[in-house]
């Protein structure tokens, strides 16, 4: 028997989105994400961006629409297999097998992969292999954890920025440094950085980290004329952008046009028993917005649901009819 019903490859807001509509529709389910944490992009980009298209929110924070999305799936109990990456899928009669890069393997009697840009993994930092975890971060799921802590956020992205102005109001100071001239966030983040009290060091490196168990010192190398400032710092967080790889999926035997995964209207690929949905899949017509994806993964494990149980009809029925109060 397998494993489950259905494995989503995917812990984006689509993928989350598809974990609720499985257990709504009565299947078992996973989600399998090779970042740590769920989110997908918006998790590591931007979370604390506002959205301003999504169905029914006027305005929504990122990680607050990611919380959102968990809490709606809640109650049917989905599996999170996250930092396991997707690598390998083989067919069985009943079911298809993936395999994960450590080599663990899930059964499903369904796949849907909604990989987004695909595996993404952050970029690391110069000498700090050994730092993470221990000062170093990539993330910041929950700022509060860094409150009283002089915090150096390295990276000149629209993540960097929105880092820096996450963590501004709870850490004791914020410095953010980047080695090139001029930061690459948007307009927007960039007044509120202006505004901030974050300390901003452009063309400016971290040099070398001091510290035993813990980051404890920082030490700052200005480009321009190579001088150098030790200062306090009990964390890093690095971002420095991510590094995509579709890789793995293109041994599928999924059809793959530049980087995007082919289906047809009932977001099938072709491959018996896997279906995609987001933005990794293309069409005539695709529109790359959580919000076309959301529908796109409702129609993708609706059309998977009779694959799952040959008795099941296509159509879920209207969740408000579902007798709940």
């Amino acid at each position: 028997m397998p494993d489950l019903d259905m494995l989503i490859i995917g812990a984006g807001p689509v993928g989350l989105f598809g974990a609720y509509y499985a257990g709504f529709r009565g299947m078992s389910v996973a989600v399998m994400d090779a970042l740590p944490t769920v989110g997908g992009q918006i998790t590591a980009m931007y979370p604390e961006k506002m959205i301003y298209d999504v169905a029914g929110f006027p305005a929504v924070r990122g990680r607050e629409l990611v919380e959102a999305l968990v809490a709606q799936a809640s109650p049917f109990a989905p599996t999170y297999l996250l930092g396991r990456q997707a690598m390998e899928l083989a067919a069985e009669t009943e079911a298809v097998v993936v395999t994960d890069a450590s080599g663990g393997r899930v059964r499903a009697r369904a796949v849907v992969v909604t990989g987004g840009i695909g595996a993404f993994a952050p970029k690391p930092l110069a000498g700090m292999a050994g730092r993470l975890g221990r000062g170093l971060s990539y993330f910041v799921p929950r700022p509060e954890e860094h409150a009283g802590r002089d915090v150096i956020v390295a990276g000149g992205s629209d993540s960097a920025v929105d880092w820096a102005l996450a963590l501004a109001p709870v850490a004791r100071s914020v410095t953010l440094v980047h080695k090139r001239e001029q930061l690459r966030a948007h307009p927007a983040a960039l007044a509120r950085l202006e505004a901030s009290e974050v300390e901003v060091r452009t063309l400016t490196d971290i040099a070398a980290v001091h510290g035993d168990d813990w980051v404890e010192k920082v030490e700052l190398v200005d480009a321009r004329d190579g001088a150098r400032q030790l200062r306090p710092a009990q964390a890093i967080v690095a971002a420095l952008g991510f590094a995509t790889d579709l890789g793995p999926l293109t041994r599928w035997g999924l059809t793959v046009v530049r980087r995007r995964i082919i289906v047809d209207q009932a977001m099938a690929t072709g491959v018996a028993r896997v279906f995609a949905a987001g933005d990794v899949v293309d069409y005539p017509g695709k529109v790359r917005l959580i919000a076309t994806g959301f529908g796109e993964v409702a129609t993708a494990v609706n059309n998977a649901a009779p694959v799952v149980d040959p008795g099941a009809k296509v159509f879920p029925g209207h969740s408000s009819d579902d007798g709940a109060d």
